[in-house]
């Protein structure tokens, strides 16, 4: 198989420091969050408004990449599940899905709505939800 380069563009400021204890999914509780992107891609902000949804992707970096089933929210009660059938943080490639609004936008940092991502998360890339109208 080929091998493929990410290179982060910023990563994630939060008050969630605790992977055991951060929110499984944003509306359980997920704080809001500072995204920092890193200068060399200011231009890549142009456009970005406050109101704006946009699809966060992260690199999990303190997931374990050999993992291939779990139980869903480490429930004993429910079966064991391929991690492609669920969104759990731990998987082959730890790649972070979030839908979040943007809050404010100050120079490279953007202050988002409920994010369930720990301090210091890898940020992969930032895009618009798309809306029938875009």
């Amino acid at each position: 198989m080929t091998a493929y380069t990410l290179r982060p563009i910023g990563r994630v400021e939060s008050r969630l420091t605790d992977r055991a204890a951060a929110p499984r999914q944003p509306d359980e509780g997920a704080p809001d969050a500072w995204l920092v992107v890193d200068e060399r891609y200011a231009a890549a902000l142009d456009g970005l408004t406050e109101g704006a949804d946009v699809v966060l992707l992260t690199w999990l970096d303190r997931a374990d990449r050999d993992t291939l089933t779990v139980r869903p929210r480490d429930d004993a009660a429910r079966p064991l599940t391929g991690v492609f059938a669920t969104r759990a943080p731990d998987r082959p490639n730890p790649i972070g899905l979030h839908t979040v609004r943007v809050l404010t936008v100050s120079g490279t940092r953007i202050h988002v709505r409920n994010l369930e991502t720990i301090d210091g998360t890898p940020i992969l890339d930032i895009k618009p939800v798309l809306t029938p109208e875009r």
